[in-house]
């Protein structure tokens, strides 16, 4: 609601609205360039033309920092919702989506185009309530920025304006208590997740493996798993009429276990078959894993490889 949004936030808001003309929410998406807008209206995070990210910020949960600089945080928690309790598979499904658009202008090193709204209801209610919509809504022209992603935290920072500024610790804790990262995992301060950081390689390898089997599944491949017959691949990937595609060998990283290595095995295999690639699976076992394919001629740019 209004009254939750800071002033300085909300002059900015009302000015913008006052200023363009009266669309709707969904009008002011599609005219930034997402074309299937209309078949999306209650997505977070959108892909226009150009490779363009727009993203959703709620205006409620934006804080002002030294400076005048705009910044909120981020949860990386698919699973829970602000005001408590858990997502059901929709709402789950969009957070998933919106962060992995996010993440990926963070790799980039890329900004992202933001729509900077306000709702109806108190903001704790915005996935529990069906009569928690959209109040106002307004095209940020300013560019936004993922100025961190702390996975063992849970949390990003996005931060408006120009890179090189980020909030302080204080100010950090601050926006906690007023910001969109669920309470319980707040109060945890990472507990659970610190847990998870912690994994071994051997975990964070079965984590990837089991993303990319279910990856090559869900379009209808077939992925066989051969990681433990030590051949110089894990998966060997084959359609629906028995052709075998692409022997994988398969690397996870993520926070604790930032490199690998291959194995002489896999080295070798790498020169003798044709059909073998590397697939790198980043933040692997976390909401936000994603993964990329090289050949074995691009072995040395995949990120985390460890040459020695």
């Amino acid at each position: 609601m209004e009254n939750e949004v800071d002033p300085q936030v909300l002059a900015v808001i009302n000015e913008k609205r006052l200023s363009g003309p009266r669309l709707t929410p969904v009008e002011i998406v599609a005219k930034m360039g997402v074309f299937d807008a209309r078949e999306k209206p209650f997505d977070h995070a959108w892909l226009a033309t150009g490779d363009n990210v727009i993203a959703t910020i709620w205006a409620e949960w934006v804080n002002v920092g030294a400076g005048g600089r705009w910044f909120c945080l981020e949860s990386l928690d698919i699973h829970h919702r602000a005001g408590g309790g858990e997502r059901n598979a929709q709402q789950v499904q969009r957070g998933k989506d919106r962060l992995a658009l996010l993440k990926r202008t963070f790799d980039a090193g890329q900004g992202f185009r933001a729509v900077v709204q306000t709702n109806r209801l108190a903001i704790v209610e915005v996935e529990s309530n069906k009569d928690a919509k959209v109040s106002t809504r307004v095209r940020d022209d300013d560019e936004w920025h993922v100025a961190s992603w702390e996975p063992e935290q849970k949390l990003a920072v996005l931060v408006r304006g120009p890179r090189g500024w980020v909030p302080t610790e204080a100010e950090v804790q601050t926006a906690r208590a007023r910001s969109n990262v669920p309470q319980q995992l707040a109060a945890a301060a990472g507990a659970a997740d610190g847990a998870a950081s912690k994994a071994s390689p051997e975990e964070v390898r079965a984590a990837a493996i089991a993303y990319v089997v279910k990856h090559f599944t869900g379009y209808g491949y077939k992925a066989e798993n051969l990681a433990d017959k030590n051949i110089g691949y894990d998966l060997e990937v084959s359609n629906a009429k028995g052709q075998t595609l692409l022997r994988v060998v398969v690397k996870g990283t993520a926070p604790g276990v930032p490199s690998f290595k291959l194995s002489e095995e896999e080295s070798a295999c790498s020169v003798r078959e044709p059909l073998w690639r590397l697939l790198v699976v980043t933040d692997a076992g976390s909401p936000t894993a994603q993964h990329k394919i090289y050949k074995p001629t691009e072995i040395n740019s995949a990120p985390g490889h460890d040459p020695s």
